[in-house]
């Protein structure tokens, strides 16, 4: 249903779970209660809380909300999970602008364009989420904001304030920092914020060998060091606003540095990529309600190459002839020159430009004290263009278009009413309509024939197929949200929802077109290390959910239990089906419309144990489980989070705050078949935060993964983070380590940051 984003951790016992059966006879006799808001509103973070001490990936701050799972990929763009549904099936916003991953591997999602520290609030709607705030999604939708302008009280002169920090994290040497300042008078508003985070390779836990044949330019890697996971990124942000009586008037200005960010999941890396981005608001409150009006434009500019772990050749036995290296060692700390030699993958270079112009508009009209009327349209155009240039063995001599002046342009228009029946009734009723046009031009190969030498076959057979079709395409969705909450007395909450969504393939899911292995690996969105072409007659997904929540909790929210079941229907579900029939090992898969449906349950509370001389101490946490099944074919959807829960243990005394935290996740048994899919083994992780706040300081420590718990990331996806990695042969020479190797999750690591404010 609506959750709330929280820095500090949530838990559930499964012994409370049966007190549920006992709290639906409250219900009965219901008392006068006040009814609150249906859209649940975020809890703004804490000034000092320096949300950078553990990670550098703003998506992982979701990770404690129930529902939500992650993707994990490079070390700042992890993709966020809502019950099952991943990716563009979840709806992100960043600061009210839709923004779109501009890469065939997805490496720069809206959320790698915002540091931790930068972030205000973050809302989540899971699963029913009102037509206001959805569209063009099914699993959800996921609004992040940075702070909002502050301005100087009447009379108290001109504010100045700021802060600084800074972190070490010491597995991957991680460090970075980051710096603001505002200054306003009554009237007016100018900030600035900006970081740098930066990182090697991690380590994973103990017991975790890679191979021992496999070298980075100027190191070899270490038997516990996990392949291409470093990175490096900066994020700045410029804001200006006026405001005049009830009317605001905003402007912020971002840009963003990313010269590397490797990937152990993908066959490619981001080594460089620059963003552009600049968003106008205005927000104004009238006597028949309040107008919100957006205008934003962004410039993607994205390349990706090889890697340093991904340039050497991978081997057993004695290296290729010239090698340079000495015989038997299986090329161990070979010199990476030069490029293109059996000892060093030929660079493959990889290019994308992304255009994205939106505005919106959004009024809330008050009918009655009981009713509001929310009414609104969106526009957002999108280019693309995803080319690969000649780079020599047999990758030339033309340059590969790989998605040639790609166009997908959204109108929506919707309409909202929210009706406060009585103190114990409340209905929110909303419908949208999407119209999606897409678009793409020819495309051509590498080559100029399709020739017999295997790196150049089928090329001019499947871009000819492919300009001989109809590229154009235009679909009209409609998505429809019912939600009624009945307020049963101080102690209890139930919500009932229904929701219809729609979503149009995207770019990559229709127009990408090579069957060529090459060019299909290099087309992956999710990390499992196959490759994907596309379909240009795919319709779009159409997602019948249904859900409830039960929300018992004391009158004053001193403890709290929840428990959300939900069950999803998916016709026209954009899943894969292989090339070629392939077992255990890497294969080729084309995009096309099934069935699916998922079920699960969200469960979260938090209660008191004990107020003592020395501190109040409380458990919290939470319990998530999603299955996921293709009704046409009886597969397992892809990467779905097996059963997981956290148990948080915290204490507060004074300036202290301390938590000790245990992760549990279930083993990955339920695997898509289609896509071969690897099995991980269950695992439970301890980690230990603490920190300790002064007037105008914070200092934060904490030691994840305490006992270095060897384990793999359940949706980390395939392992192909060293090596030259441009095939999927079961036994190859000078290629990517074998099929079967899950993503290792970090070791042990002692994290410590430091927050100054002014």
């Amino acid at each position: 249903m609506l959750f709330q984003y929280s820095k500090k951790y949530i838990f559930i016992s499964s012994i409370l779970t049966p007190c549920l059966f006992g709290a639906m006879s409250t219900m009965v006799s219901a008392e006068e209660v006040v009814l609150p808001d249906i859209e649940v509103r975020a809890d703004r973070m804490q000034e000092n809380n320096n949300a950078s001490l553990n990670t550098s990936d703003s998506a992982s701050l979701l990770s404690d909300e129930p529902g939500v799972t992650l993707y994990r990929a490079g070390g700042v763009s992890s993709l966020p999970v809502i019950h099952g549904l991943a990716d563009d099936r979840v709806r992100v916003k960043l600061d009210g602008m839709d923004l779109i991953a501009s890469c065939p591997n997805h490496m720069n999602p809206p959320l790698s364009y915002i540091d931790p520290t930068n972030i205000d609030n973050i809302k989540v709607y899971a699963g029913i989420t009102p037509v206001s705030v959805g569209g063009d999604s099914l699993g959800g939708t996921i609004l992040v904001n940075s702070a909002q302008p502050e301005f100087a009280a009447a009379g108290a002169g001109n504010l100045v304030k700021g802060q600084i920090g800074t972190f070490y994290r010491s597995n991957n040497n991680a460090q970075g920092s980051n710096i603001s300042a505002t200054f306003a008078t009554e009237s007016f508003n100018a900030s600035y914020s900006g970081s740098t985070s930066k990182a090697d390779n991690y380590e994973a836990g103990k017991n975790f060998k890679t191979s021992p044949v496999t070298g980075r330019i100027g190191h070899t890697l270490a038997l516990d060091e996990v392949g291409s996971t470093a990175y490096e990124t900066s994020n700045q942000t410029l804001g200006l606003a006026f405001k005049s009586g009830n009317h605001l008037v905003e402007a912020k200005f971002g840009y963003q540095n990313m010269p590397e960010q490797l990937y152990p999941n993908q066959r490619m890396d981001l080594l460089d990529n620059e963003q552009k981005r600049i968003n106008l608001r205005y927000l104004g409150e009238f006597d028949w309600g309040a107008l919100e009006a957006r205008a934003y434009h962004e410039t993607v500019d994205h390349y990706m190459d090889f890697g340093a772990d991904k340039r050497y050749w991978y081997g057993n036995g004695a290296p290729p002839t010239g090698s340079g290296g000495p015989a038997g060692v299986g090329g161990n700390g070979f010199p990476c020159t030069p490029v293109g030699t059996a000892t060093c993958a030929a660079g493959m270079p990889m290019y994308t430009e992304g255009k994205t112009t939106g505005a919106s508009v959004k009024g809330d009209i008050k009918l009655s004290q009981q009713d509001l009327l929310r009414v609104g349209a969106e526009l957002q155009r999108y280019g693309l263009d995803d080319w690969w240039e000649p780079s020599g063995a047999g990758m030339s001599p033309n340059t590969f278009l790989n998605i040639n002046n790609g166009e997908r342009d959204r109108t929506a228009l919707f309409a909202e009413w929210e009706n406060k029946l009585n103190a114990h009734w409340q209905t929110l009723a909303g419908v949208r309509y999407e119209h999606v046009k897409t678009d793409s031009g020819n495309v051509h190969g590498y080559a100029n024939s399709n020739g017999m030498v295997p790196i150049i076959t089928n090329q001019l057979r499947d871009s000819s197929a492919f300009n001989a079709q109809n590229h154009k395409k235009t679909d009209n969705n409609w998505d429809v949200t019912l939600l009624s909450r009945y307020v049963a007395n101080p102690n209890t909450d139930l919500e009932l929802g229904f929701a219809r969504k729609v979503r149009s393939p995207n770019l990559y899911e229709r127009y990408t077109w090579s069957t060529w292995q090459m060019a299909a690996l290099m087309n992956n969105t999710v990390g499992d290390g196959n490759g994907y072409f596309g379909n240009v007659d795919l319709k779009p997904e159409k997602a019948h959910t249904i859900s409830t929540t039960l929300d018992w909790h004391a009158a004053n929210r001193d403890w709290e239990l929840k428990a959300t079941p939900y069950y999803t229907h998916v016709t026209d579900y954009i899943d894969a089906v292989q090339l070629t029939p392939t077992t255990n090992a890497f294969t080729t898969l084309r995009y096309t419309n099934q069935s699916a449906r998922l079920y699960g349950l969200d469960v979260s509370g938090h209660m008191p144990l004990a107020q003592t001389s020395v501190g109040l101490f409380t458990l919290k946490g939470l319990l998530n489980y999603t299955n996921g099944e293709n009704r046409d074919t009886g597969d397992d959807l892809y990467n779905i989070m097996p059963l997981n829960g956290k148990l948080t243990l915290t204490h507060n005394y004074q300036d202290w705050d301390n938590a000790l935290e245990v992760q549990m996740v279930k083993a990955k048994d339920h695997t898509s078949d289609a896509r071969n899919e690897i099995k991980t083994a269950g695992y439970s992780l301890v980690n230990l935060r603490s920190s300790y706040n002064w007037k105008q300081a914070r200092l934060d420590f904490g030691v994840e993964n305490l006992f270095d718990k060897h384990y793999y990331l359940p949706l980390g996806g395939a392992y192909v983070g060293q090596g030259t990695t441009m095939t999927t042969a079961l036994v190859p020479t000078g290629s990517v380590p074998l099929w079967g190797t899950a993503v290792p999750g970090m070791g042990r690591s002692v994290n410590v940051g430091l927050t100054l404010k002014y």
